[in-house]
């Protein structure tokens, strides 16, 4: 049963947040919106939606783990995973211009959260910051994008055209838009429920779970829109949607369970993961910096290093770590 309310989750949020995206991307067309702010604000939060709702379903249950872990191991899944697959299919191009604009955000995003974290608990003024911040980082990008549309704002603009849909009544759109947020919410409830059911059953902790099969299948939106960009050797959109989904991910997310429901950070996720998340953080920022690009190889290294932190993860699952 358990397993079968994961699997109906996983569909849930993948149909879920896909018609979520492409519904917002639709009325955003309808409506005059501007590729510019469809693909930074909607393709944004629309591919971190599942995430979002997943989390924040755990941790009014209780389940930090899941919660955190889930944030956490998505993060670690886009980066090692997901671009990992991209760069193997097609190595992937990084503007200079526009990995400086983003990057400085993420890394100061990613350390803030693990030093928040190893204070404490996340209350909830900690969640109106990373709020502000994630919105001033918005504001400030539209604002400056709009002065001039240089090659960042390109990219964010190509997301949209990406996701671009036939035309369609304002209204079908709407309806869309609204049967994928039912979908994910649907599925992160049943993802949640189902998760807790197999930890206390196999006696596997809940963080565990969360930073495996909650994460993976959470980041789904992210995996499409990156594949679809490495087939359309639009690498650099790829690149652009991990970097955002994180950012939303760390700030949004986060912020909004603290504010919500203010919980302290499992005691194995800041011994482990919130160091392994800065440590592939860092070295995503450095092969892009130095390179302007990731080839083959970093992808097959990320894949790598993804099978590896898979298998710590099957150790702390055994109790062996």
């Amino acid at each position: 049963m358990a397993e079968m309310q994961i699997v109906f989750g996983l569909i849930f949020l993948g149909l879920g947040g896909d018609a979520l995206v492409r519904g917002a991307v639709a009325m955003a067309e309808r409506l005059k919106i501007s590729p510019l702010v469809t693909g930074l604000v909607l393709v944004g939060f629309g591919t971190s939606m599942p995430e979002l709702v997943t989390s924040l379903s755990a941790v009014l249950k209780g389940s930090p783990g899941i919660a955190v872990g889930n944030v956490v191991g998505s993060n670690i899944a886009n980066i090692l995973l997901i671009l990992g697959i991209t760069a193997v299919l097609a190595p992937i191009r990084i503007d200079p211009k526009a990995f400086k604009r983003d990057a400085p955000v993420l890394a100061v995003a990613t350390v803030a959260c693990l030093f928040l974290g190893l204070n404490g608990e996340f209350s909830r003024l900690t969640g109106v910051v990373f709020i502000g911040m994630l919105t001033s980082y918005v504001f400030f990008t539209l604002m400056l994008e709009r002065r001039v549309f240089d090659a960042q704002a390109q990219l964010h603009a190509n997301e949209a055209e990406l996701i671009a849909t036939p035309p369609r009544a304002l209204w079908i759109s709407a309806s869309i838009a609204a049967a994928g947020i039912a979908f994910v919410i649907a599925g992160a409830k049943w993802m949640v429920i189902g998760s807790i059911t197999i930890a206390q059953s196999l006696g596997i902790s809940e963080t565990v779970i969360g930073l495996t099969i909650v994460a993976v299948g959470t980041s789904l939106p992210e995996l499409a829109t990156s594949v679809v960009a490495a087939l359309r050797k639009q690498t650099d959109i790829a690149f652009g949607n991990i970097i955002g989904s994180n950012i939303f991910n760390t700030l949004g997310i986060i912020g909004v369970m603290a504010i919500v429901a203010p919980f302290s950070v499992p005691a194995k996720i800041l011994l482990y993961d919130f160091w392994i998340l800065v440590a592939v953080t860092a070295v995503l920022l450095f092969f892009a910096f130095t390179g302007a690009r990731l080839s083959r190889r970093e992808g097959a290294l990320f894949l790598g290093l993804y099978v590896a932190y898979l298998g710590f993860l099957s150790l702390r699952a055994a109790g062996v770590v």
